[in-house]
């Protein structure tokens, strides 16, 4: 563990609160050049609305920013639906699909609004059937057929393939999350709020353990990062609540030395200000920096 030597993404994440300007502020994250816009996935939250409808407008209103549910909640979107709907936003917008996807982490509110509530078991258990399921929806073939204990394909018949090759990013925090992230995933996309710096290389090791066993680079699994704070003018008032040369400092600190590759921006505060001070006086300075220490 330690720098992956991947390449550095920058995106935004989208609270998709009804009452913000939600395109507007995806444009924004556009045309200031970030590569990634994120939208967290709670359908049983009444204020917010609809991810994925959410995601198929913000592909229609911007250019060249990815789109990704982060993370999309499993037992509310069954998975052969789900690779469906990633597939076909992957072909309308020209390859700017990727999909983020989790277990589910509120039971109570996935039963309210009427899906199954899941042990913590039960949820990996369906996450690693889902993944199985995904890709098979991605392959476009026919007569696709998977038995599990939670999904099943039947004779089924997939269609449209991707537009490009979309990447599965697992939000997953246990043991057996993370040995399935290495083992079958593209990525791993945990937030700073609860994977902290200081639990990183822990985390990093069994995904970079269940890789090589499945006899993968630990190198070819993206470790994305939602990261929660803001910037400001002041003095730091811990990490990731600081100005513009703390970020850089600390995103640099996580990219060379805790392995992370790709920052999302969760931010508290204005957002249309803490985008513009994301994009124009932090991701520069990262990209900068790190290109430097890697040199050196």
């Amino acid at each position: 563990m330690g720098d992956y030597g991947r390449p550095l993404e920058f995106g935004y994440f989208l609270v998709p609160d009804a009452d913000d300007p939600l395109l507007d502020l995806a444009r924004a994250a556009d045309r200031a050049g970030l590569d990634l816009v994120g939208v967290q996935d709670h359908p049983y939250q009444r204020r917010y609305v609809d991810t994925w409808t959410l995601l198929s407008m913000i592909a229609a209103v911007t250019e060249r920013v990815r789109v990704f549910p982060d993370v999309a909640n499993l037992p509310l979107r069954p998975p052969a639906v789900l690779a469906k709907a990633a597939a076909s936003l992957d072909a309308l917008s020209g390859g700017r699909a990727e999909l983020g996807l989790g277990g589910g982490g509120f039971p109570e509110a996935v039963e309210a609004f009427g899906g199954p509530r899941r042990t913590p078991k039960e949820a990996v258990d369906a996450l690693t059937e889902a993944v199985t399921v995904i890709r098979e929806v991605w392959s476009g073939g026919r007569n696709l057929r998977f038995e599990g204990e939670h999904y099943r394909l039947r004779g089924a018949k997939a269609g449209p393939v991707p537009a490009h090759r979309i990447e599965l990013w697992l939000g997953t925090g246990g043991p057996r999350g993370l040995a399935l992230t290495g083992r079958a995933a593209d990525g791993w996309l945990p937030s700073s709020s609860w994977a902290t710096p200081d639990k990183l290389p822990a985390l990093h090791a069994r995904i970079d353990e269940a890789a090589v066993a499945a006899g993968r680079d630990p190198a070819d699994v993206r470790r994305l990062y939602n990261v929660n704070g803001t910037i400001t003018d002041g003095t730091s008032g811990g990490f990731l609540r600081g100005p513009a040369s703390q970020w850089a400092d600390e995103l640099t600190d996580l990219a060379v030395g805790s392995g992370m590759d790709s920052f999302i921006l969760w931010a508290e505060g204005d957002q249309e200000t803490q985008l513009r001070r994301f994009a124009e006086d932090v991701v520069p300075a990262v990209r900068a920096q790190v290109a430097q220490e890697r040199g050196a």
